[in-house]
């Protein structure tokens, strides 16, 4: 009987292990069957270590400081050595402990995966190594089917095949998503906490390390106790697998969370720079040029463009004061006599302001209460209301605001009216008002009010036209219109020093007499007669060229124009980078009604402030891949080459004897100094390495002859402001034009151009008084202040063939020894005046005399 059971049970277990084996071999088949028919279908690993096809646009200023980054993901990546040993233990003990232990596929996390669906039913996630991660984020969907579970794990043995294990880690490292659009533990690191990875706690490591499992369930930041639980979790995982001790442990476990939004560490604001870059990189790259980590260096300085921003927003800021406070933003009611109504609770508070963000160092208030004194630190009612208004910041912060906050608030009645100088609070505002509020050098604050003017300034560097300083609007956030390079201005007098410079290109001299009387034009091109008029309304009858340049007499600039022709000053102006075809063809033309931009004036003044070069502005100085291989650099041909090398301190030879040939501004004996080891012999090697020379439009002597007149507008002119800087190397040229609807202050250093813009988008009157003297020079004023501080006085070098000579100052003939009344004036040679004999005439000046022709008074 025992014989018999013991046979059939023989037999049982054969024919098992029989059907287990076919079962086994059937298994392994359908194992390959299915890896055959699937291993086409999986895709190439080729392009997986290729992290840069994911990193952000970035753009730096010329000193390195980053300006902007554009681009969905942001990320950093780094080498795995970089990458602290402590952030790679964490996510090991998070995701992966067997990580160096298995091929690709955790077999044991699988078995955790299948008991956890015979129990429950339902599919889960587990078993899940970092390489099936990286498999499954990067190349396969995030749907939980039984498909890609198989494809993800195939698709993570060939990943360990072709990868070593530390190429995968730091791929994962580096690509893993970590919430809030961070990509990497670099990328996380900075938004969580704004640190770099060295300098992270031990918590603040295991927090990070805690988010892949699901990045907005126990994101700190919008999920802190979630993310509390997760962070403890990990931690606990790192004391398990003795990556921490136990008082590391018992620390970190306690450490509160302190993650919060770190926005990207952008160090100089330069908003329209930044856009005019994105603007040119993707036309050149395309949309790849948000992903494949181009770093952008562009010509921009820092304290330049620092300097831009505070000077622009002081300026535009002082204007709108002058003309009064139009009122709150808007009214709400208040029940004050309610302890529950919104008076007494922030939350109510806070969602009145809610919908309203900061406007550059302005913050939205609202106005609780106003009151008469304080007693004790706190508002005491009084009877004769107004000295202190109590505010709500949305913060949740309740201030002060004193009554010598809202000092400039006199109250709004015109353009050219305002009302009285407030006495009490309650005079400008009461409770309900949501008003703007700033905070002042002495910690107090202060009622604001966003001007409704635009302005915009730019700074050229007139050696070789590189952009270092562009602010195109108040606040690029409210405007996106880059009033420096895409407004086109009537450019007011600031374009008269074109009209002189073609004067003095032909027989006038700075000395020409010309009259300065009321006329009347019948002039076709403007289809009426035309009746122009001095600023001051008055006429000074006979004047010298200088003079009415430097006080910018209008009447003068016509009659010169009619003289020289406008065909020939239209073509003139090309000298100047201006498209004649672009410039009004009649004599309004010597007034400035051409439309010109910003950029285009400081290309423009480049030209008188650099000995007479044209110049091309650029913004873009170099690109550099994310390996920071060089894809593009600038080549600018520069108006001083020897100045150019000086600056780079290159090291090359020069062929004696053709020093001023090849390096024009070079000064005898400064050879070696600037280029070093000189030989005769190499001319190839050195002209090869020379930058290009920039094109000579003017004549070096006319140059110098408009510095020194331009000089005279800071030193005596409408530009007399500018001599607040204490300096005599400044010149430049104020604009205004008609009705004050646009005011300029163009003016420069030798080794700086800036030109300001003050008026607004619709075209309407700045008001009475807003010249170009009034509303944009204190904004140069600002620039250069901060753009030229310890930067020593520089002088234009004087060239050959020029003669300084005194003369009258009446008649503008030499003087002799019985004149009073002289000046000392520049003249190229062949022009200069003999004693006892008068200058050639002016226009409209008899030639025997020298005196107006009456009929041509008026």
């Amino acid at each position: 009987m025992c014989a018999k059971e013991n046979m059939k049970l023989i037999k049982t277990l054969k024919y098992g292990l029989i059907a287990s084996s076919a079962i086994a071999v059937l298994s392994l088949a359908s194992l390959f069957a299915l890896y055959f028919y699937l291993a086409p279908q999986l895709p190439s690993i080729e392009g997986l270590s290729d992290t840069r096809l994911q990193v952000p646009l970035r753009i730096y200023s010329s000193d390195g400081a980053l300006l902007g980054e554009f681009g969905e993901k942001r990320r950093t990546p780094k080498k795995l050595e970089e990458i602290p040993e402590l952030m790679q233990h964490a996510f090991l003990a998070a995701e992966d402990n067997r990580f160096y232990d298995h091929g690709g596929v955790d077999y044991q996390g699988i078995l955790r995966a299948v008991i956890n669906l015979i129990k429950t039913g339902e599919r889960g996630q587990g078993g899940s190594t970092i390489t099936m991660q990286l498999a499954r984020n990067f190349y396969l969907s995030k749907e939980k089917t039984y498909t890609r579970k198989i494809r993800e794990i195939f698709l993570a043995f060939k990943i360990e095949r072709e990868l070593s294990k530390q190429q995968i880690l730091e791929l994962y490292l580096n690509k893993i998503y970590l919430g809030k659009r961070a990509y990497g533990v670099a990328a996380a690191s900075q938004i969580y906490y704004g640190k770099e990875l060295c300098e992270l706690s031990v918590a603040q490591v295991a927090m990070i390390a805690g988010l892949p499992k699901a990045p907005s369930r126990y994101n700190p930041i919008v999920n802190p106790d979630r993310a509390l639980t997760r962070r403890n979790y990990v931690l606990s995982r790192m004391l398990a697998l003795g990556f921490i001790s136990d008082d590391v442990f018992e620390q970190e476990e306690m450490a509160s969370v302190t993650a919060v939004r770190h926005l990207s560490r952008i160090q100089v604001q330069a908003p329209y720079v930044n856009e005019m870059v994105r603007a040119e990189i993707v036309k050149q790259f395309g949309d790849e040029a948000y992903s494949r980590g181009l770093n952008v260096y562009t010509t921009i300085e820092g304290k330049l463009q620092q300097a831009a921003n505070e000077s622009l927003w002081n300026g535009l800021v002082n204007y709108d004061r002058r003309h009064g406070y139009r009122g709150a933003v808007r009214h709400v009611e208040l029940n004050e006599g309610n302890p529950e109504s919104s008076l007494h609770n922030d939350e109510a508070l806070i969602e009145i302001l809610k919908h309203d963000g900061d406007f550059g160092s302005f913050k939205p208030a609202l106005v609780l209460s106003i009151h008469d004194e304080i007693e004790n630190g706190t508002l005491k009612e009084g009877s004769d209301l107004g000295r202190y208004a109590r505010i709500f910041l949305k913060n949740g912060e309740r201030a002060i605001l004193p009554l010598q906050g809202i000092a400039w608030a006199r109250p709004y009645i015109s353009l050219n009216r305002v009302g009285s100088e407030p006495k009490r609070i309650d005079e400008v505002l009461r409770a309900g008002d949501v008003i703007w509020v700033s905070k002042q050098e002495d910690n107090t604050w202060a009622l604001a009010q966003v001007p409704e003017v635009q302005g915009a300034l730019v700074a050229i560097a007139p050696n070789d036209g590189a952009i270092q300083a562009l602010k195109g609007g108040l606040n690029f956030n409210r405007s996106k219109f880059n009033r420096a390079t895409q407004a086109r201005r009537q450019a007011g007098s600031g374009f008269k020093p074109v009209i002189y410079s073609s004067a003095l290109s032909k027989s006038f001299t700075p000395a020409s007499l010309i009259n300065d009387a009321p006329v009347v034009f019948e002039d076709e091109a403007l289809e009426a007669s035309w009746r122009p008029e001095n600023y001051s309304g008055k006429f000074f009858g006979p004047t010298r060229l200088r003079k009415a340049l430097y006080k910018s007499r209008n009447l003068v600039s016509i009659r010169l124009l009619r003289s020289i022709g406008v065909n020939y000053a239209t073509n003139f102006a090309r000298n100047f980078g201006f498209d004649n075809k672009g410039l009004p063809h009649d004599l309004s033309l010597a007034l400035g009604s051409c439309e010109v931009s910003p950029l285009q004036m400081s290309r423009a003044y480049s030209v008188l402030a650099n000995g007479g070069y044209l110049v091309q502005p650029y913004l873009i100085d170099r690109i550099e891949d994310m390996d920071g291989s060089i894809l593009f650099e600038a080549d600018p041909a520069v108006a001083c080459v020897a100045c150019e090398l000086a600056k780079r301190n290159v090291e090359q030879v020069m062929p004696e004897g053709n020093e001023e040939e090849i390096l024009p501004g070079l000064e005898v004996g400064s050879e070696e100094e600037i280029l070093p080891g000189l030989d005769v012999g190499q001319e190839e090697e050195v002209l090869a390495a020379l930058p290009k020379q920039a094109e000579q439009t003017l004549e070096p002597r006319l140059t110098y002859q408009m510095n020194s007149i331009l000089q005279d507008v800071v030193l005596r002119g409408t530009g007399r402001k500018a001599m607040s800087l204490g300096r005599k190397d400044l010149a430049g040229k104020t604009g205004t034009t008609n009705d004050q609807q646009d005011a300029w202050f163009n003016g420069f250093h030798p080794d700086l151009v800036a030109i300001a813009w003050v008026g607004f988008d619709q075209m309407k009157p700045l008001g009475v008084r807003e010249t170009g003297s009034q509303a944009a020079l204190p904004i140069w004023i600002d620039f250069m202040k901060e753009a030229l501080a310890g930067v020593p006085e520089k002088r234009l070098k004087s060239p050959e063939g020029l003669m300084t000579i005194k003369i009258n100052a009446e008649t503008g003939a030499a003087a002799t020894d019985l004149d009073k009344d002289t000046i000392f004036e520049i003249f190229r040679s062949e022009n200069a005046p003999k004693v006892g004999v008068l200058p050639p005439p002016g226009v409209d000046m008899d030639v025997k005399t020298g005196a107006p022709i009456p009929e041509q008074l008026f």
